[in-house]
């Protein structure tokens, strides 16, 4: 397994560090808004991973034959957010209790993953899980997967950035919206700055 630790850009004589981590948590537009907001994070994809079909299809991951979750591909800075934060923010952001499933989305493609890079994420990933069963946070076993990152694939452009291009459109408003307003409250001190 590779380190997920890449150089994204190199100013003067600064070169900035990245990683990547990759969730699911169900809808992947209601995942990426979330994790767009937060401080640290320079970039949030949509797509697909954990499954068996090279280059799904949306239409095809929905059919749920592909074996593939909607995730998201998250690239952060380490300096200002870490994997513990971001755990933090994916186990109170969905409901790791449901398996194959996230409200009225249901299908395999909607389970609660995390797809690790590295020994340390795993690790941590694991940890924070056994802590919180331990914890009776929720009445229910958590059912997250916990494996290794494989292969992701882009979801198709118009799912990319799909709150901030579709806020007024029905899903977006009655499910993503009453989402990020409570997102935005627990998580305030994380939220990038506004310019």
């Amino acid at each position: 397994m590779t380190s997920s630790l890449t150089s994204a850009s190199t100013e003067g004589n600064n070169t900035l560090r990245t990683d990547t981590a990759t969730f699911g948590t169900g809808c992947f537009w209601c995942t990426e808004a979330i994790f767009q907001q937060l401080d640290g994070v320079l970039k949030v994809t949509s797509g697909y991973s954990g499954g068996e079909v090279p280059n799904p299809t949306y239409k095809e991951v929905c059919e749920g034959t592909t074996g593939h979750a909607e995730c998201v591909e998250i690239v952060y800075d380490p300096e200002k957010i870490t994997f513990d934060e971001l755990l933090e923010v994916f186990w109170q952001t969905h409901d790791p209790t449901t398996l194959n499933r996230q409200g009225n989305d249901v299908g395999t493609q909607y389970r609660s993953a995390i797809f690790y890079h590295n020994a340390d994420q795993k690790a941590k990933a694991e940890k924070y899980k056994a802590e919180l069963s331990k914890s009776g946070a929720w009445d229910k076993p958590l059912v997250t997967e916990i494996t290794a990152a494989s292969v992701f694939y882009p979801a198709e452009n118009y799912h990319q950035d799909y709150y901030n291009n579709n806020g007024s459109a029905p899903y977006c408003y009655y499910v993503i919206k009453p989402k990020m307003e409570k997102f935005e409250k627990v998580f305030k001190d994380k939220l990038k700055k506004a310019h």
